[in-house]
This record gives structure tokens, sequence and C-alpha cells, in this order.
């Protein structure tokens, strides 16, 4: 999978050996054995004037300065994207990063990850020329409710949560499947074989249940017995239930789009929650 990143700051990106996010952790790994490849491309390179100006006034006046259209058309253009209107969508996809796009969710990441390839614009100053969203782009996401500087940490994002999924990229093929806002796609994949649910299972959006490693007691503080007994199913069936309570606790907006069963209900009612779902 491919992705090209359009921004006016490279360097954030960077790559393999050590320099820049591409060049660590899971993202780095995902370059090295070839499931992915990423390439930045400075927007400042597609400009004409001495200052290598990418923003300008925005027409009708207003605070700050916007994205000029004309270097971000011409940079997607030279990668060889077709354009809009004959691009074959699920193969490639140019995304806008900005505060007014769609939220990204667990189930975008998905779908990205099927693509062979992701063009991200990187947003930045008080927004970009509408024409880029309208005549270039399929999409337009944000990563959260809030406001950056520039789209490039929203690109990072995206960039770590897509390849992620990748094939051979994580040390376990379930890893992607089996956490918090899992895929679940498959009813087999929800139940075991006793019928509790796996309780890392990310079916619906619920939170991941609480781990913990040796020494079973620290600072006072021992592990839940029932993680001591060697009984799974009755494993299982905690970690579903904390699974839940931390999900109802951190966010319980999660919990009326959730696969829940009766049992599952039955104890959220037990803890205060009566939402209808």
């Amino acid at each position: 999978m491919r992705f090209d990143i359009v921004t006016i700051f490279p360097e954030f990106f960077g790559g393999p050996p050590n320099n820049g996010i591409l060049g660590h952790g899971i993202l780095e790994r995902a370059l090295r054995i070839g499931q992915a490849e990423a390439h930045t491309h400075d927007l400042r390179s597609f400009t004409y004037d001495r200052h290598r100006t990418v923003d300008d006034r925005p027409f009708g006046g207003g605070e700050g300065m916007v994205l000029k259209a004309q270097p971000i058309f011409e940079c997607v253009e030279s990668l060889g994207i077709a354009p809009k209107a004959e691009r074959d969508t699920t193969r490639e996809s140019v995304i806008l990063l900005s505060a007014q796009g769609k939220r990204f969710t667990q189930a975008t990441a998905r779908h990205l990850a099927k693509l062979d390839r992701v063009v991200l614009i990187c947003g930045r100053y008080e927004g970009v020329d509408e024409r880029v969203s309208q005549l270039l782009c399929d999409d337009e996401l944000s990563i959260g409710d809030y406001v950056l500087s520039g789209g490039e940490l929203g690109a990072a994002v995206i960039v770590d949560a897509v390849v992620r999924l990748l094939p051979g990229v994580l040390g376990h093929a379930d890893s992607s499947k089996y956490e918090s806002f899992g895929e679940g796609d498959e009813p087999t994949d929800t139940m075991t074989e006793d019928g509790v649910p796996r309780s890392t299972h990310g079916s619906g959006g619920l939170l991941d249940y609480p781990h913990y490693t040796r020494p079973s007691e620290f600072r006072g503080t021992t592990i839940p017995e029932v993680l001591g007994n060697g009984d799974h199913s009755v494993i299982r069936k905690w970690r579903r239930q904390a699974a839940l309570a931390k999900t109802l606790a951190n966010r319980p907006d999660l919990l009326p789009s959730a696969d829940l069963n009766d049992n599952d209900r039955a104890f959220l009612n037990k803890l205060g929650f009566n939402r209808k779902h």
C-alpha cells in the first residue's frame, strides 16, 4: 500500500532509519518489510514566486490565511492520480485533513486499508480553498473535535491506524481484531465455544478490558483473583464485564451502538446504564 503525503513540513514525517515518525515502531516495520510505502511531497515545490507562497487571504475578508488551490492541485496531479471524475475509489483515494472533515474512525481505517493508494493533503492555517475539497478530494477527514495547527498530526494518525491493519505488520494476525474498536465482521468471531463473547473483541466499539502483568501484587494492589484461577470461561466472562464497565465509565457514548447480548445489558443495568439500545 502506498501513501502520498502533501505537506509544507515534509521533514515532520521523515523515514527510516531514525528520522521522523516514519522511522519508528510499527510504521518503520511496515516500510521495512515492504507492506507499505510512504512518500512526502513539499507543497512549496509547486509554487512559482520567490517566496514560495502557498497561502493567500480569503475572498470576503476574515482572519488568517488560507491554503491556495493551485499548488495543491499541481502537486496531486503530478503523482499520477486520476482526476476525481475518473478515479477508481476502490483502489485509490485523495483525502483532505481539516477540522471540518468527517470524524476518522476505526471503520474508516479498515476501509482505507483495502485500498492500493491513499493521498493525504495536510491542511494548514485557517483552512483550504474549498475547490480542493470540491474538485480534487474524495473525502475530508478530521481526527477529532478540536483544532490543530495543521493536518500533519492527523495524517500521521491515519497512516499509523491504517498501516497496522495490513497483513504481516503486527506480530499476530488477529491483533488488530481483538482489541478496542476491533473488526467483528463475522458472528463467529464474537463468540467462543462456551457462548461467552470474546472480551477483547471491539465489535460495536467496546473498549478493551484492563490488563495486568507480573508481579501479581504491586504497591499494595493485587490482580483480580479470577485472573489466576485458570478457568478460562470465567476469565472471559470477567473480562467481558470489565470491558463493559470501562466503556460505561470512559465512553458511554459507545454503548448504544455496541453489539450487546442480554447478559451484557443486564450487567450494565446493574451499573446504572438503562438507556435502550
